[in-house]
């Protein structure tokens, strides 16, 4: 009977937002497999330490870049230095994005305009800059939100970006399918990281309200009864990466506990 060959997720993976949250976890889950790495975010100093636990981790090599996804030449750049370095990518996994919690009402187009830049624009030119330095049958995941397609109360921009980007990465995914090159998007509910805890007026309460659901949010929670960890979504991840994945592509799977029922 014909066995599978389990190959690690990625020899060579770069991956945004690597600083903290779940580009932090996607690093280290990367790094256990053996892959090379080369991690961007803006915050030099928790870039570093991810850098630092990646390599203890088993990354064969690291390259810790400072870059913010916003400025396609700073992005150019570091795709550049990245394939200098560590060879022609396997993988590229878009993790970066901001949250600025506002209504119909309360939206400026300031903030608008900065959902957009790093959570659409930003990965749009990550996208670009690995069209050619990802290798045919390598594969790319973008992490969205389940805010993509299930409509959130007070979160207008941030819901609205990430339809967006899920819809771009699936765009990208069909010009690049040709060559065998797989795009999926992960689109996270609730997980703990500091992002999700700032929107909370206090643990107790955000804590409640996200587990058991808001009926004057339109908020069901969620089913499961548990945040995610940062690490549940990087395994999903890390499988999409992976040649165990080979026949997915163009999918928006869902990590959020049942949560978008």
């Amino acid at each position: 009977m014909h066995r599978m060959l389990v190959r690690s997720p990625a020899s060579v993976a770069l991956v945004t937002g690597a600083a903290s949250g779940i580009g932090r976890a996607t690093a280290l889950r990367l790094a256990q497999s053996g892959a090379a790495l080369a991690l961007l975010d803006r915050d030099a100093d928790a870039l570093a330490a991810t850098a630092d636990e990646a390599r203890d981790a088993g990354a064969t090599e690291v390259l810790a870049r400072t870059a913010d996804v916003t400025s396609p030449d700073e992005i150019e750049s570091a795709f550049a230095e990245a394939t200098e370095s560590l060879g022609e990518l396997d993988a590229l996994a878009c993790t970066a994005g901001i949250l600025e919690p506002a209504g119909l009402a309360e939206v400026t187009a300031a903030s608008w305009q900065r959902h957009f830049d790093v959570n659409t624009t930003g990965v749009l030119h990550c996208l670009q800059s690995a069209r050619t330095r990802l290798r045919d049958g390598g594969a790319i995941v973008v992490v969205s939100s389940n805010a993509a397609r299930v409509p959130r109360t007070g979160m207008l921009a941030y819901a609205a970006s990430k339809a967006a980007t899920s819809a771009l990465t699936r765009c990208a995914g069909l010009e690049l399918a040709a060559r065998g090159i797989r795009c999926n998007v992960v689109e996270p509910g609730s997980t703990d990281t500091s992002m999700l805890r700032s929107l909370w007026p206090d643990e107790e309460s955000g804590l409640a309200g996200t587990l058991h659901g808001n009926p004057g949010a339109y908020r069901v929670g969620i089913p499961l009864g548990r945040l995610a960890e940062p690490g549940d979504v990087a395994e999903v991840i890390a499988f999409l990466l992976s040649e165990q994945a080979r026949h997915v592509t163009l999918q928006q799977i869902y990590v959020d506990g049942g949560a978008s029922l």
